[in-house]
């Protein structure tokens, strides 16, 4: 993948974590402690600035009540699916 697709997939993920985020009513805080992470760390990924590895990804969505299937679910449809093959 080109360093931009990759950009373009974080940022995806970032919207869609806040969306969830809000939709539960929790804030980066709750977030962040659900996760067992800093709220600047969550913040950071909200704004696609952290690429979160893989198990850190599994804990946030375990943060905002999805499995990891969901969460890379909801990403993949607010990015595309055309855009990652």
């Amino acid at each position: 993948m080109k360093p931009s697709r990759i950009q373009g997939l974080v940022e995806a993920l970032g919207v869609e974590l806040k969306a969830r985020r809000a939709e539960l009513g929790y804030s980066q805080e709750d977030l962040a402690a659900k996760a067992g992470l800093d709220r600047p760390y969550v913040s950071l990924v909200e704004v696609g600035l952290k690429q979160p590895t893989l198990s850190v990804l599994f804990r946030l969505a375990r943060g905002v009540d999805l499995t990891f299937e969901e969460l890379a679910g909801r990403v993949e449809s607010r990015y595309g699916r055309s855009t990652l093959e």
